[in-house]
């Protein structure tokens, strides 16, 4: 990394110091919210609102004739043995469209489709949480323990089937990647994942147009997530810089009295070495630097989820290989299943729970601006 680059990136932790300074401390009591009880009245219904989230977990769905019951169940046992606060969402998909499968049919025509449940779909999720941002730190936390959790509700092998979409297939799999050994084996939400709220309005998660001291930093850094040609990626390591508080300090570094050693700068070092490490190994991988972190992504995905014939979503295959691929992975410890080791490259960790973002993209006049630029 050039020292011109590595300037302009402990230039934005100084110059983001003095709003920092001046923000208001967080009331004492707010630490006591994390200790309060969650409700589980099972006479409530606990659906979700548009105050909730925006950021959320989505623990797992449920299709068919009890899915409404069986969703109730799950959010009162999270709330009630977890401590979590849980919420059921009901979504009605109309299929009434027509669905054309592979190959032609006696008559050299694709073969129409048709749904086995008719064309209206319902769907009740089960999501979990109330975050205000996509890499909150409990969020994480949460996210992790849920995908180990084994609700009652969701016994496969009770009298009482369960409706959750793939269960069957899911509980197959996790026999499979774990045969024998069933305490290092993904609990029915093993593929739980980071959403946003679906009643939050649009608008609120569109991208905002980056900063101008955002786009220098990344200027000529080869492999900038600002090129990468997807919408999505996937985010597999964050490094957060500290910010330069002490006005006497910035200063000191301003007049060049002091040698200004960021640790936003090693941030962004240690996100450039670690995408190099995994261009060598050929993966996709791509880095990003702004006010506050550095991150280092994988992947570019034009979809996150699909929708399958039957109505049901899918997890895009590749994005969630790269979720397995990255993320942390249990470890035995004194003959009982251990926490939760991440996984490293080059003596850089990764996240422990990758997460799927939005790729950030220049604004048209910034590109044209930077095309003509070139040209000279």
């Amino acid at each position: 990394m050039s020292g011109k680059r590595a300037f302009r990136l402990g230039l934005i932790g100084v110059v983001v110091a003095g709003a920092l300074s001046a923000a208001a401390v967080a009331a004492p009591w707010d630490k006591l919210l994390t200790l309060r009880r969650v409700e589980a009245d099972p006479e409530k219904s606990y659906r979700l609102t548009e105050k909730n989230g925006p950021w959320m977990i989505m623990g797992c769905s449920f299709s068919g004739e009890n899915a409404e019951e069986q969703a109730r169940e799950l959010v009162i046992e999270l709330r009630e043995r977890y401590k979590l606060e849980a919420y059921a969402y009901r979504k009605k998909f109309d299929l009434g469209e027509d669905i054309y499968g592979r190959g032609v049919n006696r008559f050299g025509e694709p073969p129409r489709m048709q749904y086995r449940r008719g064309s209206e779909i319902d769907e009740v999720a089960v999501l979990v949480g109330n975050y205000s941002e996509v890499d909150d730190p409990q969020a994480q936390e949460t996210l992790q323990r849920l995908k180990y959790y084994r609700p009652v509700c969701l016994n496969v092998d009770s009298d009482n089937p369960t409706t959750r979409t793939f269960a069957g297939w899911r509980a197959i799999q996790q026999h499979v990647l774990a045969p024998g050994n069933p305490k290092k084996e993904k609990g029915p939400m093993g593929h739980a994942m980071i959403t946003t709220n679906p009643l939050v309005p649009d608008g609120y998660f569109a991208p905002q147009s980056l900063d101008p001291l955002v786009l220098e930093a990344n200027e000529g850094v080869e492999h900038c997530l600002l090129d990468c040609s997807g919408k999505y990626t996937v985010q597999v390591a964050t490094f957060r810089g500290r910010m330069i508080i002490d006005q006497r300090e910035i200063s000191a570094i301003q007049n060049g009295r002091k040698q200004m050693k960021s640790q936003l700068v090693e941030a962004a070092e240690k996100a450039h070495k670690l995408t190099e490490a995994l261009r060598l190994k050929g993966y996709e991988a791509y880095e990003f630097h702004d006010r506050y972190a550095s991150i280092v992504t994988v992947g570019s995905f034009d979809f996150v989820t699909r929708r399958l014939p039957d109505g049901r979503a899918d997890l895009n295959p590749a994005i969630q290989a790269v979720i397995d691929g990255f993320g942390a992975k249990q470890t035995p410890y004194g003959g009982q299943t251990g926490g939760m080791a991440q996984q490293t490259l080059v003596g850089i960790p990764f996240d422990l729970n990758p997460i799927v973002v939005e790729v950030p993209k220049r604004s048209l006049s910034a590109e044209y601006a930077r095309g003509v630029t070139q040209l000279f």
